[in-house]
């Protein structure tokens, strides 16, 4: 058994802590919550140690897995303590806001054999990854456009949108991360952006509820990524790669494939998959599996540091576009 000391159990926290004690090689010992209230939550669910001083699960010999799901200000230190500390590390993304700061850090890692799975939940959705299969087994031939759909039910809480970085990195960095993983090593060199905003909130905090992006590759692949913070009916997550002989769909979810026809309705289905935890459900057991081999035979990870720090440098780019109205180019 692995054990695993978690930093964080806000809403994703409280999912990854559920999904680490139900894992059968993992070992939930820490959990690490500064919130009194959360704290108290989580000695009443889990059997393991809560506490507050977060040094107490880096310098303890028995953590295997440093698992981060605080504050993004709190990742690149965490991640620094747990490579130092010679501990495997999983991070939920974004690695930071900041982009030096993540260049800086990188270069402390780099030094050290590192162990780091970055929190790209998609990249291990059985749909999403089939259709990159597909793509490498060439049944598609040459990949000439992707578009990727992402659209939330309901937005986060107001005081979660304020410090979570903007539309571009809060959400539409998982749409930045997959479209690099379809591209393989064929890397964006063209980005435009356009947002807008209907409800006052978002004037208030200065971010956006919709957005497009368009991206182009260096062989001219196009990339189109729509993204809403709302979405009357459910939580829509589509993948749609065209290519040269054909196309790929990985499509949105459902509680079942049933469907129900009568003299008013004809082909009527059951609704999405509510919100992320459900849609993804699959995906994070997928990643867990992976960061328990990640942890035991050092393989090369899916979703890794350097893949957060493109998927930044892109929401940068798209940021750039938007306030300079204009297309970015990036090196």
């Amino acid at each position: 058994m692995l054990n695993v000391a978690l930093l964080g159990f806000g809403r994703i926290g409280q999912m990854h802590a559920e999904n680490i004690k139900n894992h059968n090689k993992l070992n939930l010992l820490y959990i690490c919550e500064k919130d009194s209230k959360l704290a108290k939550k989580a000695k009443l669910k889990f059997n393991c140690k809560v506490v507050k001083n977060y040094k107490t699960l880096f310098e303890d010999n028995m953590v295997d897995i440093i698992f981060i799901s605080s504050s993004t200000p709190t990742h690149i230190n965490f991640i620094k303590l747990g490579v130092r500390n010679n501990k495997t590390v999983f991070c939920e993304k974004p690695l930071d806001l900041n982009l030096d700061k993540i260049k800086n850090a990188y270069k402390i890692i780099n030094k050290k054999k590192h162990k780091i799975q970055m929190g790209f939940n998609r990249r291990f959705d059985p749909g999403h990854h089939s259709i990159k299969l597909s793509l490498k087994n060439n049944k598609i031939g040459s990949l000439e456009k992707i578009i990727i759909t992402s659209r939330d039910p309901s937005p986060p809480p107001l005081a979660y949108l304020k410090i979570s970085g903007g539309i571009f990195k809060d959400m539409m960095i998982h749409d930045f991360d997959l479209c690099r993983y379809y591209l393989d090593k064929d890397q964006i060199n063209e980005i435009s952006s356009f947002a807008t905003r209907f409800k006052n909130m978002y004037k208030k905090i200065n971010d956006y509820e919709l957005a497009t992006v368009t991206m182009k590759s260096k062989k001219g692949v196009l990339c189109i990524i729509n993204n809403s913070r709302h979405c009357s009916f459910g939580y829509d997550q589509r993948v749609e790669l065209f290519g040269s002989k054909g196309m790929l769909i990985s499509n949105n979810k459902k509680i079942t494939e049933a469907e129900f026809y009568n003299s008013k309705n004809t082909n009527s289905k059951n609704l999405f998959l509510n919100f992320f935890i459900e849609r993804y459900n699959e995906a994070y057991k997928i990643q867990l599996d992976e960061l328990v081999k990640l942890a035991e035979k050092n393989i090369i990870s899916r979703s890794s540091f350097s893949d957060g720090y493109e998927a930044l440098k892109l929401a940068e780019a798209a940021y750039k576009s938007l306030k300079q109205k204009k297309t970015v180019f990036i090196k």
